[in-house]
């Protein structure tokens, strides 16, 4: 699985998640620092990525979109530090893998852990 992790989310990330087996870049290492959102998921899209973020804007374009993919993993924790959450979500990661591989948005809270597959669609 590769991961493009969001600008709202320490570079740290990069290496608790290779460590754990996941191919992860920053997006400060792929592309511009101040890109909108919609372009961070283009690229993610065209390159077969599943963002990471903190950020709830990649799930609203989501669902605004009706896009299948790219699969999107949003922390909601108070504390998004590597140190404080990401046991959490390498376990999320591996355990929904095949759902995140077909199109999911997963959000990883410290209580619980939920998925729902793409494409979104509004109420």
């Amino acid at each position: 699985m590769k991961l493009l992790i969001d600008m709202n989310l320490s570079p740290r990330w990069v290496d608790v998640l290779s460590a754990a087996g996941f191919e992860a870049a920053h997006w400060s290492m792929l592309g511009v620092l101040n890109a909108s959102d919609q372009v961070l998921m283009a690229h993610a899209k065209t390159f077969g990525m599943v963002v990471l973020t903190h950020d709830l804007d990649f799930g609203a374009i989501l669902a605004a979109t009706g896009w299948h993919k790219p699969s999107v993993v949003q922390i909601r924790a108070a504390d998004v530090r590597p140190e404080a959450i990401s046991l959490q979500v390498i376990e999320a990661l591996r355990q929904l893998a095949g759902e995140l591989d077909e199109g999911a948005l997963l959000t990883i809270d410290p209580r619980r852990t939920r998925v729902r597959v793409l494409p979104l669609r509004l109420p």
